[in-house]
């Protein structure tokens, strides 16, 4: 990234979480970059375990606030595909996530607000979709 669409970003992302509220700091930019990096939708301690070998003085809470602060701002979203920990995805985009019980990749697959694959109750007027298909990727098939 050059240091135009790097300032460009950072401007970027620090109105996002300003219209929330929150501040913009070097902690939340490593956070985010860590889920822009590896697009596999990690846990809080994947982004932690991730985040610290960039800036070793990174708490876990300190993660766990900076998701929180761009989950709040809307730039991040909270999924929760099994019991378990939450994951993370920062494709904000309308999609629901293929989830592969057998070795646990989670894969992204676009999905607009009108779809009509699931026709929605009479006057219901859908705002966004949640959903998360269970089954088995295509190369853990190949293995069973």
């Amino acid at each position: 990234m050059s240091l135009v669409e790097n300032r460009t970003f950072e401007s970027e992302l620090g109105e996002r979480l300003a219209t929330s509220g929150f501040r913009f700091t070097s902690q939340r930019r490593c956070v985010y970059d860590v889920l822009l990096q590896t697009l596999d939708h990690p846990t809080a301690d994947d982004v932690f375990v991730r985040a610290k070998r960039v800036m070793p003085e990174i708490s876990l809470a300190t993660v766990y606030n900076c998701l929180d602060a761009l989950v709040e701002s809307g730039v991040v979203r909270q999924v929760q595909l099994q019991r378990g920990a939450a994951r993370f995805c920062p494709n904000m985009e309308e999609h629901c996530h293929y989830y592969c019980d057998a070795c646990g990749a989670v894969f992204d697959v676009a999905l607009t607000a009108d779809s009509t694959f699931m026709p929605p109750p009479k006057g219901f007027k859908v705002d966004h979709y949640e959903i998360a298909v269970h089954g088995v990727c295509a190369a853990c098939a190949k293995q069973k």
